[in-house]
């Protein structure tokens, strides 16, 4: 297979990394960056032609955008849950005033999105889902509470997956409500500190918000469909920016080694050389599947593989460390004790890898069933 660029995305490639180059470190404020990228017109690159992105990318072309953004060491997007994955939900099953109303705004990288998935009781199984909305009038009442929530305490909107049929138990009777998140007594937003000392995920508490008739999207009770389609849009594109990443980490974690010796070490040299094939491997499944419909499991391999990677890359970072001069994963100063370099907030945030976004079990089971043809997981009592 021919995984190369074609001669004609090189201009794209090169016209990239110009942009680049003139604006990562000049723009430091998270909105102003988001806005800086819809300016630019990077937006909404695979949203095709519907007018509402701000330029059409070719597949091969949001790759390169995708790798020359990890490459230049550009800041951790704000923007991402709005344009990877409402945008493209909303371009599948939205209604046009939906789009409209909704699509510009993230291309210009001025409303903020978050997504409002998983629950107290309900996060890799989803269909647990106890959230409620109520129709009332023009409008659902939602009662409930999310939790880790990325992005929540910076979202404009949330988008809600919620139980808006009385009596209907698991992927039945759900809605997928656009709810915006400026509503003070109605929603309360608890961030979450975790053991890297940072708060990217939140608790959402929902009293009696609400949300507008007209953004139901996909229409009322279709809410699982929409749901799924969703996290198909997860693993896209972003999945190759991701293992650049993966690939300047594992360089620093090589360039450590032979600073410290700990190359020497046979072990440590084995596992390096590993984590180097591996990440190879990946990369070519990716762009194997890139863009395939027909691949039910594809997504759950992914994840499998970059998980469980990912976090030996963080195991071998703190033990080439320690191999210098015994310094394990949590020696912080006593001064400044949430301070961490790189390679202990990889060890320690990596842990969660196999969990979030659907954990090791739950992918092995849509694999063995949807793809294997194997007998269904007994599925207990949710609700």
């Amino acid at each position: 297979m021919d995984f190369g660029v074609a001669a004609e995305d090189e201009a794209f490639r090169v016209e990239a990394r110009g942009w680049l180059g003139e604006h990562v470190g000049a723009v430091t404020e998270r909105r102003a960056w988001e806005r800086a990228l819809g300016a630019g017109g990077w937006i909404g690159l695979g949203w095709g032609e519907g007018g509402y992105g701000n330029r059409t990318a070719s597949l091969t072309q949001q790759v390169v955008w995708a790798e020359e953004y990890a490459r230049a060491g550009a800041p951790p997007r704000c923007g991402h849950i709005g344009e990877k994955l409402l945008a493209p939900t909303l371009v599948a099953h939205g209604t046009a005033e939906q789009k409209a109303r909704f699509l510009p705004p993230i291309a210009a990288g001025d409303e903020l999105w978050c997504q409002g998935y998983s629950e107290p009781g309900a996060g890799s199984d989803l269909a647990g889902v106890r959230t409620r909305a109520v129709r009332e009038g023009a409008s659902y009442r939602i009662t409930g509470q999310k939790i880790w929530t990325s992005l929540a305490h910076e979202a404009d909107w949330c988008f809600v997956l919620a139980r808006s049929e009385a009596g209907t138990r698991r992927h039945q009777g759900l809605s997928f409500l656009l709810v915006p998140m400026d509503q003070p007594g109605r929603i309360e937003v608890r961030p979450i500190r975790q053991m890297t000392g940072t708060s990217d995920f939140n608790e959402v508490f929902f009293d009696g918000a609400y949300a507008r008739v007209e953004h139901v999207v996909g229409g009322e009770g279709n809410g699982w469909r929409v749901a799924m389609s969703l996290l198909g849009f997860e693993r896209g594109v972003s999945t190759l920016a991701q293992q650049t990443g993966f690939a300047q980490e594992l360089a620093r974690v090589v360039r450590t080694a032979r600073e410290t010796g700990a190359v020497r070490d046979p072990v440590v040299r084995d596992g390096l050389v590993r984590l180097w094939a591996e990440l190879r491997v990946m990369r070519w499944n990716a762009l194997r599947t890139l863009g395939s419909t027909g691949d039910a499991g594809a997504p759950s391999v992914a994840k499998l593989l970059w998980g469980g990677w990912h976090q030996r890359l963080g195991e071998l970072a703190v033990r080439v460390r320690g191999a210098a001069g015994g310094v394990g994963p949590v020696a912080w100063s006593a001064s400044a004790p949430y301070e961490m370099d790189a390679d202990q907030h990889l060890f320690l945030f990596s842990r969660a890898d196999t969990i979030y976004g659907g954990s090791d079990e739950v992918q092995r089971t849509i694999i063995a069933e949807r793809v294997l043809g194997l007998p269904l997981e007994p599925k207990g009592d949710m609700g």
